[in-house]
């Protein structure tokens, strides 16, 4: 069976980095579109960063240039690169691949960003 898992969270000092990994694994298709949501207590999903097949990507604005997600398609593993960290970015972070045959979750790994 398909398994996503997201590793790499944990408490942080704001302006401290972090690297967040998504680790697929039983694919017997490949994924096309790697992407990083986060949910913060008490508010909606929200889509932090993509990157398709290709190599394109695409952000949302309170992470632009400071977020960087990346992929290692021979490790199928998905990374998102978290610099200069703020409160804000405070959530539990999840890990979507998608494929042609469907959309595979990962159980998300959490990201506090706290003095």
């Amino acid at each position: 069976q398909v398994q996503v898992v997201e590793s790499g969270g944990g408490l942080m000092q704001p302006g401290r980095s972090l690297r967040l990994s998504c680790a697929v694994s039983g694919t017997v298709f490949p994924i096309n579109v790697g992407t990083w949501y986060r949910q913060a207590p008490g508010k909606q999903r929200e889509l932090v960063a993509e990157i398709a097949g290709d190599g394109t990507t695409k952000y949302t604005d309170s992470v632009k240039g400071r977020f960087t997600i990346s992929r290692d398609n021979a490790k199928n593993t998905f990374y998102l690169q978290m610099n200069s960290l703020k409160p804000e970015d405070t959530a539990v972070y999840y890990c979507n691949a998608r494929s042609p045959w469907g959309d595979y979750w990962g159980k998300g790994t959490l990201v506090t960003v706290s003095s």
